[in-house]
């Protein structure tokens, strides 16, 4: 049965984390697809802003 991150992670004992992003079919989340020439630079400032704030919401805690 799943668990809540909440009772998975102690930021006491484990204050860091990578963060990671992986895209199926080989889709690019930021950047540009050299297979395709599609620019999805676009998503960079949302995907951030939200990194953000989850961070205020973590530190809040």
């Amino acid at each position: 049965m799943p668990r809540a991150r909440s009772q998975q992670i102690r930021l006491s004992d484990t204050p860091y984390y990578h963060c990671i992003s992986r895209c199926a079919r080989r889709a690019f989340l930021c950047g540009e697809d050299v297979v395709t020439g599609r620019n999805f630079e676009h998503r960079r400032g949302r995907i951030e802003a939200r990194i953000f704030f989850l961070l205020e919401q973590a530190n809040s805690l």
